[in-house]
């Protein structure tokens, strides 16, 4: 039940125009990050590493929190419009496997969303004329990525659960990141959802900035996860109760 549930959500995002952002925003990222790279060239001595630095520079700390939001704004959306919500608050399927189907189908495309930052990265390297393939660190930054950005989607599929605009629930996914740069700077990153991303993706570092500190990265994130889960899964029940 709960993977046909999930199908039926990814069904809803085919063919909606979240693949235009999906595509559009962290190509925009990475074209900013390259200019900063070849504008700083000469003191960006470690080539890869470096090039990582600049592209993860605005779409971890800008662009992230946003384009999740979309992801789950849009899911809303399609519930908010012709009586859709009170059809599925009365769908014959229990509360919990509606909300992990629509929370599955957020991370398959929050995972592609980081299969395409990396081909990104990789092409604007070659684009750059970096020889070679990029560290395989990198590639452990961007699931690592993935693991915080599933914290933000589960808040931001609460805030557009009981939020009917679509626009503010991405307002404030802007906020949060901004929020979360914040937090990040001050060493405070773990406290704050949003940060937990831009910490995984290690954005604007050469050096892992969680070497030594994976545990209370993951601690943090299992712990922000099953919180926004909880209240979701609980506004939901009883917004079944009320349909």
């Amino acid at each position: 039940m709960l993977f046909s549930c999930m199908r039926a959500e990814l069904m809803k995002l085919k063919r909606s125009f979240i693949w235009v952002v999906f595509l559009i925003l962290p190509l925009i990222s990475t074209v900013m990050g390259c200019a900063n790279y070849l504008q700083n060239v000469d003191i960006l001595d470690s080539l890869w590493y470096s090039l990582w630095t600049q592209t993860t520079l605005f779409y971890s700390n800008f662009f992230f929190g946003p384009l999740i939001a979309v992801y789950c704004a849009y899911l809303w959306r399609v519930e908010n419009f012709n009586h859709n919500r009170n059809a599925l608050m009365t769908a014959p399927v229990p509360i919990p496997i509606l909300y992990l189907s629509q929370f599955l189908a957020i991370a398959c495309v929050t995972l592609l969303t980081q299969l395409w930052v990396g081909i990104l990265y990789f092409i604007s390297g070659r684009a750059v004329g970096m020889t070679g393939i990029p560290p395989i660190q990198t590639c452990f930054w961007l699931l690592r990525g993935c693991l915080g950005g599933l914290a933000i989607a589960a808040l931001q599929l609460l805030l557009s659960s009981f939020i009917r605009s679509f626009a503010l629930p991405i307002a404030i996914a802007l906020l949060g990141s901004i929020a979360g740069l914040l937090f990040s700077s001050r060493d405070l990153g773990l406290y704050c959802p949003y940060s937990l991303m831009l910490l995984g993706m290690n954005s604007n570092r050469e050096e892992d900035i969680l070497s030594g500190s994976s545990l209370p990265f993951l601690l943090s994130c299992t712990i922000f996860l099953l919180l926004f889960v909880l209240l979701e899964i609980g506004y939901l029940k009883k917004s079944d109760v009320k349909a």
